[in-house]
């Protein structure tokens, strides 16, 4: 009886495998073409898409395409060196280093070294051993103002603000800037117990919205700045006048990340999209500007005081090195950043086509200060696309002192260039206030990795220094840097950017490319004297009428 019964029921068992092996098929048929068809229906039925309603499910699956392409294209079509806007050889040296891999490269180079446009630095034949050179080469920034110097790492983390990036983000940031020695700019989002929690050194950037000093307003909240730039984990203050991803426009926070823990610290209303200013109210001149500056290095205490530029007019620039030899006031530094973009979300017009290249800028600041003979006071930060070592070794060799990465720095800490960074919807919890994807951001791990990047593109940037056969990198200038021009001329840096006399704009002594520049600049505004003269005019010729 009882092996009947078994009998029976393995018999029952095997046929209803049979069935479902023989049906199976068939309902997974009849699922997807009753899905296709409803799909066909709803399509065709609806007026917003002309492709999905003249051609129905075959409109949805360009759509499906069409979204897909970027990720087909970085991960299985681009080769080593055409991504954009981060090359998949820049992005992975960054990973390598970050996660202390491999990062050597065999075979050869993968770049063509006899295109328009490739740079490389001129070794020597006095080139010296690795472990004569510094272990942590630093640079002291701090004018004859300036009561409390600072000693800066050659490569440091740029302008990233809580709000752009996640709570998770800026902790790893913060706790790798401690573990290796090197500072942290806040970005203009204002300073947050995020930023102090891991004790790093802070350069607290204050932008047109004044964000984390700032009065009901809108305006610069003195007694709120004093309190926290006395704070000892901030090193240095930073003024933005502008920033590469979208000069003269302000800074944009979306309202998706916008949340009210970010809008408590910024002092604006939770869930609405924040626009900074396009310009500061504390001062509207460069002599204005000098005298802000001087509030600030009181106010702090004696700390460096910097500003932060994308530049734009070249006379503007002229105009405020002409209000600091007037007024004897500098910064104690200035970021140079270039007009190719950066972390922030900005207009498509504004990232492509507005503002300076950072080489071509970076060059013309040295220039001007040199001219002016203030650059012995000041030191140049780069800012801008900066992955590599021989990356800071062309800055460097253009005028820059150090550097600053933002990109760098966030590739190290996970980031895959998903491109969403505006949307809220970063995978990896770097550029996100989404608590489900922010969580998947370890701090502790990514600390170690910020840490690790840094440290190994120093070695690097010191490897390479010793081939040129220098133990500083203040030795570096336009004559290391060779470009090539086209097919059949080189040029060195210093006869692409030829170098100006110091003190010859006070002398004048004016170079033909800066004479009009110079003509144009003036203390009172920043806008050029030639600008002023067409309005007083204008203003006179309607007076009369």
């Amino acid at each position: 009886m009882r092996r009947t019964i078994i009998g029976t029921v393995v018999l029952l068992v095997g046929l209803n495998i049979l069935a479902g092996l023989v049906w199976l098929p068939a309902f997974w048929f009849l699922l997807l073409t009753g899905t296709m068809l409803i799909f066909t229906l709803i399509d065709a039925g609806q007026k917003q898409h002309s492709i999905l309603r003249n051609y129905p499910l075959v409109g949805r699956i360009r759509w499906s395409a069409e979204h897909l392409r970027p990720y087909v294209q970085q991960y299985i079509l681009e080769s080593e060196t055409e991504g954009r806007p981060i090359s998949r050889m820049f992005r992975s040296i960054v990973y390598q280093r970050a996660k202390d891999a491999l990062d050597t490269l065999p075979y050869g180079t993968q770049m063509n070294t006899y295109a328009s446009g490739y740079e490389w630095i001129g070794h020597s034949l006095s080139a010296m051993e690795v472990k004569e050179m510094e272990d942590d080469p630093r640079v002291t920034i701090g004018g004859p103002a300036c009561e409390q110097p600072y000693s800066a790492s050659l490569l440091n983390i740029s302008a990233m603000s809580f709000g752009s990036l996640s709570a998770n983000a800026i902790k790893a940031l913060n706790k790798g800037a401690a573990r290796g020695k090197f500072s942290h700019n806040t970005g203009e989002g204002g300073l947050t117990p995020y930023h102090l929690k891991e004790g790093g050194d802070i350069v607290w950037q204050i932008g047109t919205g004044y964000f984390g000093c700032r009065n009901k307003d809108g305006t610069f909240n003195a007694l709120e700045f004093e309190e926290k730039a006395r704070h000892n984990n901030v090193k240095m203050i930073e003024i933005k006048l502008s920033q590469g991803a979208k000069p003269g426009h302000g800074g944009i926070l979306p309202a998706d990340k916008n949340t009210p823990e970010i809008a408590d610290i910024r002092g604006v209303q939770p869930h609405t999209t924040v626009d900074s200013p396009p310009r500061h109210t504390a001062f509207s001149t460069p002599l204005e500007m000098m005298d802000f500056i001087t509030q600030l290095r009181e106010l702090s205490g004696g700390k460096p005081i910097g500003i932060k530029l994308a530049l734009g007019r070249k006379s503007e620039f002229i105009a405020v090195c002409k209000a600091m030899h007037q007024t004897g006031v500098m910064p104690d530094f200035i970021t140079v950043d270039g007009g190719e973009g950066g972390t922030g979300a900005a207009p498509l017009e504004y990232s492509n086509s507005i503002g300076f290249p950072l080489r071509e800028a970076l060059a013309f600041v040295d220039d001007v200060l040199v001219g002016f003979d203030l650059r012995k006071h000041i030191k140049i930060i780069a800012a801008g696309k900066i992955f590599t070592a021989f990356h800071i070794v062309q800055n460097l060799s253009l005028g820059a002192d150090l550097c600053n990465s933002a990109r760098g720095m966030m590739l190290a800490l996970g980031c895959v260039q998903s491109l969403t960074c505006n949307t809220n919807r970063c995978p990896t919890g770097v550029a996100t206030q989404d608590p489900k994807l922010a969580k998947g951001l370890d701090p502790a791990d990514k600390a170690i990795r910020v840490a690790s990047f840094h440290n190994k593109t120093i070695q690097s940037l010191m490897d390479i220094l010793s081939s040129t056969g220098h133990s500083s990198t203040r030795d570096l200038n336009r004559t290391h840097i060779f470009r090539r021009i086209n097919q059949h001329e080189v040029k060195r840096y210093d006869e692409i950017f030829p170098l100006v006399k110091r003190g010859s704009l006070l002398e004048g002594k004016v170079p033909e490319a800066l004479h009009l520049h110079v003509m144009e600049a003036s203390v009172d505004s920043f806008m050029p004297a030639s600008h002023l003269a067409k309005i007083a005019e204008e203003t006179k010729t309607v007076k009369n009428d």
